[in-house]
């Protein structure tokens, strides 16, 4: 069940503020699992792992980073601002997507996270240069977006 669309940002953030702090309580939890009395795993123990610790403030400061990068003032180009706001939120997941590859240790979610470092990083590139001064529209950018 999603945030309808005309709702606030506040309202939307929120959402999306509540799924990473989800996601990361359980990522903290999962890292820590292996260790005595369910504590962080420190380097030096039979695992190897580091501190959970350092998961979640990389974690948190991704998280900090999205969205101030996201909450920019409209400029009523829907396309731009779109672009704009999607550029901070890919590097959110690619800098949490690093998290993964420095701390995680399922390989299946190391894979995930390489893929999405590479599709990210492609897909902000592609923003960019969209972004860029002078840059072609294609045809028929300009027209009217179909009614809903």
């Amino acid at each position: 069940m999603g945030v309808p669309a005309g709702a606030p940002r506040s309202a939307r953030g929120l959402r999306s503020t509540t799924f990473f702090a989800g996601v990361l309580a359980a990522a903290v939890a999962a890292s820590s699992a292996g260790a005595p009395h369910g504590g962080p795993v420190h380097e030096g123990t039979p695992s190897g792992a580091r501190s959970s610790d350092s998961f979640a403030e990389e974690m948190h400061a991704a998280m900090d980073k999205m969205d101030a990068g996201m909450a920019i003032p409209p400029t009523g180009d829907p396309d731009r601002d779109f672009a704009r706001m999607m550029i901070p939120h890919h590097q959110g997941a690619v800098d949490m997507a690093l998290a993964e590859l420095r701390f995680g240790r399922d390989e299946r979610l190391r894979r995930l996270a390489q893929g999405i470092i590479v599709e990210q990083r492609q897909e902000i590139e592609v923003m960019q240069r969209i972004l860029e001064p002078g840059a072609a529209a294609p045809a028929g950018a300009n027209s009217t977006p179909p009614s809903r």
